[in-house]
């Protein structure tokens, strides 16, 4: 389940909670390229040296992403030293005030404490985080330095940022979330991991991309001689 550009505008691709059919899903040992996940035509640069890059593209506006999340995480401890992950936020919609805020917290190390309320602060509390209003609205009730925060909030750092996001947007050929990419080359998603006849929750999604990352990583892993 992946949100695209076309949300706000249509509907969800696959609604959350679909039922799940009487075929289960397959998550193959062996991904095929053009079926669980995609080779970009041009190889992008990566910033991890001898490690594995892996990039989540993601929205806090996502409620796929949200719940890829906690798992997305329990999947990053487990993977050691071998990879360098980041998140790019994007700006699908004009969410220019979304992408500021994670980039703020990014700057400030606060994403360790608040990345997790960002989420809830839309998803729970139902702050849409639209607005320069609604995301100083979000820092008072978080417990951030209100002050600190709307400095870097305005700050070339954080336009700086932004720039780097939207290019990287373009680059990847990201139109949907979430999106995963792995060593610059490969991209994959919830929806495009799953190989099944019918219906599956977004749960099955979930757990089969990480296996399919999981492969993805493993096989880089390989070619660069990493255990």
């Amino acid at each position: 389940m992946q949100i695209r550009r076309q949300f706000f505008r249509k509907t969800l691709m696959l609604g959350a909670g679909l039922l799940l059919a009487a075929g289960a899903i397959a998550a193959p040992n062996t991904p095929k390229a053009g079926v669980e996940y995609k080779v970009l035509g041009k190889p992008q640069p990566t910033e991890a040296g001898k490690k594995i890059e892996v990039i989540e593209f993601f929205g806090y506006f996502c409620p796929h992403c949200n719940a890829l999340d906690p798992m997305l995480e329990a999947w990053l401890k487990k993977q050691g030293d071998k990879i360098v992950f980041k998140r790019v936020h994007v700006g699908f919609h004009g969410l220019t005030n979304q992408q500021k805020l994670y980039a703020t917290l990014d700057i400030m190390g606060k994403l360790g404490t608040h990345h997790v309320k960002a989420f809830n602060a839309y998803h729970v509390e139902r702050n849409r985080l639209q607005s320069e209003a609604d995301v100083m609205k979000f820092v008072a009730a978080s417990g951030l330095d209100q002050q600190k925060f709307k400095e870097v909030f305005n700050s070339f750092g954080v336009t700086g940022k932004i720039g780097r996001y939207n290019q990287l947007l373009n680059d990847y050929q990201v139109d949907s979330v979430p999106t995963i990419a792995i060593d610059g080359r490969f991209v994959t998603s919830p929806v495009q991991a799953v190989s099944t006849i019918g219906r599956v929750t977004e749960d099955e999604q979930n757990r089969a991309v990480l296996v399919v990352m999981d492969q993805l990583v493993n096989m880089v892993a390989k070619e660069k001689g990493l255990k």
